[in-house]
């Protein structure tokens, strides 16, 4: 497979250098090009012809591969399709890999908005107690295609809009759309595009599942079933046949047992869910149906889910000081995330802010507008925010940094102790991209950890309250 084909790879990041060296092993003739020359220069894969910038595909080349986050509008790629030479993505290029195995992979694919990658590390966490051999991949940041070739037997695969934008074969055994709300508009165009491309997830799938309290799940979910597919429903709500939900404080199946319509089986206890919140429970659901599609027990989804620790920067509880909770959400990077990241717990002192990239945030901050007991706010679009809660919680005190801090995230958690009550969380949920200030968001929840770390113990709550206010 692929011996003397021409194959261009294009982008030279993580995700080309994975491609690449894999078809250089399968003896392709393999060109890389990127608009970096300096990452280009970097790429270490012998074999490979490195070109910087190109615009069009080289002579005879019978395949592009595209880094996920090229624009199907690049010269390059627009040229190669008016050329008419296949361009697929690394995802893809991974399932016809996979498939040519003599035990092709089982893939477990997850999609949405938030919530995918505790999704896949649960359900990596799960299929592991099942005594699966499965690794979590894709998105989450170890490359689909190297799971593949490592040889593990079940993938839990984390897909984004834009590795689904480049596969048509792709054919899991299982497939969920968690959740869609506004995200990448300007790489997708609208958001119809860009719930489109998450429900071709389901084209080729034999078990789809599906959010039922998401109106964009249920809707692609009936869009992208194909014909005979098995459907699979969850909610936090009592569960019919057919669905995964809860009962009182319990993960029940309706669905993976003998008799859907008389018979449900205990999966787990909300206790066993970690992050505590809704939409983690949520999350859990969807990592169980994928589960059950591929054969797990229900005693090992509660012992998968008890072992699983959420990755950094993903509610993350950093410690306690004077009785306040300190929790790192970096990773809740637009309203969606942060929604749920409140919603988890009953009074917050909510740090955010950043580059919101034209995101409303009315209907997150009216809808925790309850939970609020202060804002502090940092960041390019602080006043879009501190707008939002003024109209819908003008109760709430708002402390904006001012843009000349010098260390904003230690003067923003100290702002934010001083707000705060025993009992209160302080809560580190952006709800907005991190570069206007930081490398990335979980650059931001380092910082966010240290300055936590650096805040006094007091010797009482009011002593650390006075501390927490003179740091600020």
């Amino acid at each position: 497979m692929f011996r003397g084909d021409r194959v261009l790879v294009a982008g030279a990041g993580v995700t080309g250098r994975s491609v690449a060296a894999a078809l250089v092993d399968m003896g392709a003739e393999v060109t890389v090009t990127d608009g970096n020359p300096e990452r280009l220069a970097e790429l270490a894969v012998h074999g490979a012809r490195l070109v910087p910038g190109l615009n069009a595909p080289p002579e005879g080349t019978s395949l592009v591969v595209t880094s996920p986050g090229w624009r199907p509008s690049s010269p390059l790629l627009t040229a190669a399709a008016a050329a008419g030479v296949e361009v697929i993505g690394d995802v893809e290029l991974a399932w016809r890999i996979g498939q040519e195995l003599p035990r092709p992979p089982v893939w477990l694919a997850v999609t949405g908005t938030n919530g995918k990658t505790t999704t896949v590390g649960m359900l990596e966490s799960i299929l592991r107690a099942a005594g699966q051999d499965a690794v979590a991949c894709g998105n989450v940041g170890f490359a689909v295609l190297d799971a593949v070739l490592a040889g593990h037997e079940v993938l839990a695969v984390e897909l984004s809009s834009y590795q689904l934008h480049w596969s048509n074969t792709l054919a899991p055994l299982a497939s969920v759309v968690l959740n869609v709300a506004e995200d990448h508009l300007d790489w997708h165009g609208s958001l119809a595009e860009y719930a489109a491309a998450k429900g071709t997830i389901h084209d080729r799938a034999s078990n789809v599942v599906h959010n039922a309290a998401d109106e964009w799940s249920a809707r692609l979910a009936d869009a992208h079933a194909p014909e005979g597919a098995v459907r699979t429903a969850f909610s936090l709500a009592t569960p019919r046949s057919g669905e995964l939900g809860v009962v009182e404080d319990l993960l029940v199946d309706r669905a993976f047992v003998a008799d859907p319509v008389h018979a449900a089986e205990e999966l787990a206890t909300l206790a066993d869910v970690r992050p505590a919140g809704p939409h983690n429970v949520a999350n859990a659901l969807a990592a169980a149906a994928l589960a059950r599609a591929n054969g797990v027990p229900a005693h090992a989804v509660a012992e998968g889910l008890r072992a699983y620790r959420p990755a950094a920067h993903r509610a993350v509880e950093v410690g306690e000081v004077g009785g306040v909770r300190y929790v790192n959400d970096s990773k809740a990077t637009n309203p969606h995330a942060a929604a749920g990241s409140l919603h988890a717990h009953p009074n917050v002192v909510w740090i955010a802010g950043g580059q919101l990239k034209g995101a409303s945030v009315d209907e997150l901050v009216a809808g925790a507008a309850d939970r609020l007991r202060g804002v502090v706010l940092l960041g390019i679009d602080a006043d879009v925010i501190a707008a939002a809660v003024a109209r819908h919680a003008p109760d709430v005190p708002v402390r904006r940094l001012l843009p000349g801090d010098d260390e904003p995230m230690t003067t923003a958690v100290s702002a934010a102790g001083a707000l705060a009550r025993p009992g209160d969380v302080v809560l580190l949920a952006p709800a907005a991209a991190s570069l206007d200030m930081f490398r990335d968001y979980a650059h931001r929840g380092d910082a966010f950890v240290s300055a936590v770390r650096a805040l006094p113990e007091p010797d009482g709550v009011d002593g650390a309250r006075e501390q927490h206010h003179d740091g600020g």
